[in-house]
């Protein structure tokens, strides 16, 4: 397979631990419970990349470490630039000076970048403190398949991922199909190059089809049409990866952060058990 990688140019964006937020003081489930569960920002120790996205008593839980800026602007470059694979580096008077991580998601709304770092420099990290990306990937493309646009995804997970391109087709490892009627809020969005949209969860018997489903989980996303913002179109395809876990509102579910798409339906699912990003690139648990 041939691509652009060394085309792709690689630059610096920095951001800061973002401490949480709380613009009202209670969350209400989709249905009509209050409740002051944990949300979204900080540093969240005990959820990471390969846990499930269920269970958790919390809404919209990010895993690993919420980074963003106080500027509009910077934190737009921020969400832009940044790719899923990008390393990090801690910077400033931090006692995790220098500790390195990765970029394990986007996520749009409060519009963080979420990073793994390991369980040592989680102890040593405190919010406010700056760590910078190397971004690289947007523009990323197969030289013979220019029908799959890319996003969001740092060429060297690309190829670790193991995609490939047969009879015209990218086939893609994914370990879940969703169907378009279950995306949900992210809907109609000017572009798919920052943030995510969510799968909604609120019907039960669709959400046994999800049980399995994990943080990092590389998911199929059909009849989806991610090119120029995020829409349902019949015969294309998308493939994402799942960034937070569930949520308790309406219309809302764990997130995905789209990596590949195809207007023209170019990209396959191949179902994959271990196709999670936390195999890939050996952090998690």
């Amino acid at each position: 397979m041939k691509t652009n990688k060394d085309k792709l140019v690689t630059i610096s964006v920095i951001g800061e631990v973002a401490s949480p937020t709380r613009p009202r003081n209670l969350r209400i489930t989709h249905e009509g419970i209050p409740t002051v569960y944990p949300g979204t920002g900080g540093i969240t120790y005990n959820v990471k990349i390969g846990d499930p996205v269920f269970g958790w008593v919390g809404d919209h839980i990010e895993p690993g470490v919420s980074v963003k800026n106080k500027d509009e602007n910077e934190n737009r470059a921020l969400q832009l630039y940044t790719c899923i694979g990008n390393e990090v580096r801690v910077t400033g008077r931090s006692e995790a000076q220098g500790k390195k991580g990765i970029v394990t998601g986007k996520h749009g709304g409060i519009n963080h970048i979420l990073v793994w770092f390991d369980d040592d420099t989680l102890e040593k990290l405190a919010i406010g403190d700056k760590v910078q990306v190397k971004a690289r990937g947007q523009g990323l493309e197969i030289t013979e398949l220019p029908q799959v646009k890319f996003y969001n995804l740092d060429p060297d997970l690309f190829l670790k991922i193991g995609a490939k391109v047969k009879n015209g087709y990218l086939e893609f490892p994914v370990t879940q199909i969703i169907p378009p009627e279950c995306m949900g809020s992210g809907l109609g969005s000017e572009t798919a190059a920052a943030g995510d949209y969510d799968i909604t969860t609120q019907d039960s018997k669709t959400t046994k089809k999800f049980k399995g489903l994990r943080l990092g989980d590389l998911v199929f996303l059909k009849d989806t049409d991610n090119t120029y913002g995020r829409c349902m179109k019949k015969g294309a395809s998308s493939v994402g990866i799942v960034v937070h876990a569930n949520c308790i509102g309406a219309g809302h579910g764990p997130g995905v952060t789209t990596v590949a798409t195809s207007i023209t339906g170019k990209i396959r699912p191949v179902l994959t058990q271990n196709a999670n990003i936390a195999d890939y690139l050996a952090v998690g648990k």
